[in-house]
């Protein structure tokens, strides 16, 4: 049959229906590089003929790295590998032929059928060291070995596809700012120091390999390949489900330096001695209860206890994302494995009651809206896509939920007069929920506003003149209604369990910024004052507001500022470096500062100094939050991080919750709550989740 038209990178006409002298009978896939096609020899020899897509036929350096390929296939020999027969690099369209190997691919087995069995995964991984000893012999390192480029023939796993190979004697070399390689499969020093990657590389891909043969997914999984990176080089491997006495080898075999890792010998070696073991086989349990940790958990400490060495952690997320970014030559293997909501019935008799346990949801499924939630009536109160909702803070079970148009606020419902606020657009009309129900308690027509805030007991609407409305909360009765001086258009900032409204204007030049305080139950003005610089509000405690100093034109924070009516005091500390894009918050005289950019640091008012800074490269990240031992702040992925707020280090974070429109920017990212010593989070795809504020490592 005549040849498909490429579907592959770039439009380009039908491919020839040869190649060399062999003939082009179907094809067998396309990828980045190439289309592969079933071909036939004059003689009738049954071939796979991988032609070079006609855009990088064009280019130099694309042929130079096919090249490269043709050279290693060839030095390795076909007993564990697809045998190179002929090739032309040089050729209009590059070209080579190996010989056909009837099989699927890993990738397909797995996606069709499911995790290996235990007996399958001990030949699988005996195949693949034997495979790698025969490529690390002749001085070729694969540094791609993934699902999609393992064969499973009838005599046992081939390893194809040496696009990004390197043999050691090549004078072809990565160059600076690119990544070669497909994320969820690469080893820490491929993210760290390319030009240096070694068969090490090689092992670390096998382990990888071998935990998706096991369970479906990668050690590191994640839909961002960003995140991937940072848990290559950072985290601990997830082995759920990897079969107990395979699971101490994979461990080793994911150990984060090279010379940690063990050779293909020693590796079968030890597969010798563990392969009468599959009889009574025990695999590793889905989930984790109380404070047993999996059996894979435990073989990492022994592992690592047993190398003496504690794990290599000092490269930050912000270089493997520039390395990314930076014209990275990878396809991303999407792997999924986002755990679903845990029902409130599943906790073991022996649990305690009490006992909680980490759980997400998706109260509103389908929905492109992230939620925004709050916490209140010992319930987590939210908005998300037209509906207002409250979910049980034990087990995110739903509780019920109300239409209202929130599209108008981006903040979430709040408690207040002991009734939800929705904060929702119905015009000129107001309402007010019961907790336990949702039902209105209360409906009120009001002033048209154009601002809406609430405070503990009180609702304020502000009006096109710049009057400002004050509404009871507990009833929807109006108390007070008056403009605030020197405020043309006031826009109010409110802080948790202060009475107090915070009113700012900035004058013309930023040369000083106007703030006024106002009582929310009174409209009175309590205090005012002129200070120096454009300010922005952060917080407030002890009797003293805090705020970053600004330039408004370009976005820069540039110093924190204690203000404290009565004692007419006023302390600045510049911050080391300008901060584009910084929010903030404090806690016990400590403001975390967090950039656009990721940049976190605590900021000691009192010491006048810089406590720590971390680089964490969670770009258009929340308003941090801290209970004083943990500073927490929300990702745009969905991550939740937990940085120990003593020494400015990442001590957890949960897995990456983009969803479908992974592509979609957020523009307002709500900040995390803390209830109770939980954290509640939201993210992308929709999903409300709670962790454990007290064990971050746990996440």
């Amino acid at each position: 049959m005549a040849p498909q038209g490429n579907t592959g990178a770039g439009a380009e006409a039908e491919l020839p229906e040869y190649a060399g002298h062999y003939r082009l009978e179907s094809r067998l896939g396309s990828g980045g590089m190439g289309v592969v096609h079933v071909a036939q020899s004059t003689s009738g020899m049954k071939l796979a003929v991988k032609i070079v897509h006609a855009e990088f036929a064009k280019d130099d350096e694309f042929r130079g790295r096919f090249r490269q390929e043709v050279a290693a296939a060839r030095k390795v020999s076909g007993a564990f590998t697809a045998s190179v027969v002929d090739a032309d690099p040089d050729a209009e369209r590059p070209w080579m032929a190996t010989l056909f190997i009837p099989g699927p691919t890993l990738s397909d087995e797995v996606k069709r059928n499911g995790p290996l069995e235990p007996a399958q995964l001990r030949r699988l991984m005996a195949g693949l060291a034997e495979a790698l000893r025969d490529i690390h012999r002749v001085g070729v390192v694969h540094r791609d070995l993934k699902p999609s480029n393992v064969l499973l023939a009838e005599d046992g796993p081939k390893v194809i596809d040496f696009g990004i190979s390197r043999p050691k004697d090549s004078e072809l070399r990565t160059e600076t700012g690119k990544l070669i390689g497909t994320p969820p499969f690469m080893a820490p020093e491929q993210f760290r120091r390319p030009r240096e990657v070694g068969p090490a590389a090689d092992i670390f891909a096998l382990g990888s390999v071998m935990v998706h043969a096991a369970t479906g997914r990668g050690p590191f999984d994640s839909d961002s390949p960003y995140v991937v990176a940072y848990q290559v080089v950072h985290d601990e491997p997830d082995l759920t489900g990897v079969p107990a006495n395979l699971a101490p080898l994979i461990v080793r075999c994911l150990a984060k330096e090279p010379e940690d890792r063990p050779t293909p010998d020693e590796l079968m070696r030890e597969l010798r001695s563990v392969a009468a073991s599959y009889d009574t086989q025990a695999f590793i349990p889905a989930q984790r209860v109380g404070d047993e940790a999996a059996p894979g958990r435990k073989a990492a400490e022994q592992v690592r206890q047993r190398s003496g060495r504690r794990l290599h952690r000092n490269v930050l997320l912000a270089a493997a994302a520039l390395v990314l970014i930076g014209g990275g030559v990878f396809t991303s293997l999407h792997l999924t494995g986002t755990k679903g909501p845990v029902p409130a019935n599943t906790t073991t008799p022996q649990a305690k009651a009490t006992a909680f346990r980490a759980w997400d949801v998706k109260p509103v499924p389908g929905s492109k809206g992230i939620p925004r939630c709050s916490y209140g009536a010992g319930k987590v109160l939210c908005v998300q896509a037209g509906l207002v909702y409250a979910l049980d803070p034990a087990d995110g079970g739903l509780l019920w939920r109300h239409a209202a148009d929130t599209s108008r606020w981006n903040d979430p419902p709040a408690l207040s007069g002991g009734l939800v606020q929705p904060l929702a657009d119905h015009g000129n009309r107001l309402e007010a929920l019961a907790p336990a129900t949702g039902r209105a308690r209360w409906q009120r027509n009001v002033p048209t506003y154009d601002g809406l805030w609430q405070t503990d007991g009180m609702l304020l609407l502000t009006g096109a003149d710049g009057t400002v409305t004050g509404v009871r909360s507990a009833s929807g009765d109006t108390e007070w209604s008056k403009k605030i001086p020197g405020h043309s258009a006031p826009s109010f900032t409110t802080f948790p369990g202060d009475p107090l409204l915070y009113v700012t204007s900035t004058s013309v030049d930023e040369s000083s910024t106007r703030v006024t305080a106002v009582d929310a139950a009174t409209g009175d003005v309590r205090w005012d004052e002129r200070l120096d610089g454009a300010l922005t509000p952060i917080g407030s405690e002890h009797g003293s507001v805090f705020f970053l100093s600004v330039d408004q034109v370009y976005d820069f924070a540039k110093a924190v500022i204690r203000y404290t009516p009565g004692k007419d005091a006023t302390h600045k500390v510049a911050l080391p470096v300008p901060r584009l894009g910084a929010q903030a918050t404090v806690h016990d005289g400590v403001v975390y500062v967090l950039a656009g950019g990721g940049a976190l640091e605590a900021i000691d008012v009192d010491a006048g100094r810089q406590l720590w800074h971390l680089e964490t490269s969670v770009s258009r990240g929340s308003v941090p939050v801290s209970d004083g031992r943990h500073v927490f702040v929300a990702a745009s992925d969905g991550r939740l991080l937990a940085v120990d707020a003593r020494k400015g280090t990442l001590v957890g974070q949960t897995p990456a919750r983009l969803g479908a429109n992974s592509d979609d920017v957020i523009a307002v990212r709500p900040r995390p709550v803390l209830a109770d010593h939980h954290i509640y989070a939201t993210a992308p795809d929709g999903t409300v989740f709670a962790v454990d504020a007290r064990d971050p490592s746990a996440w």
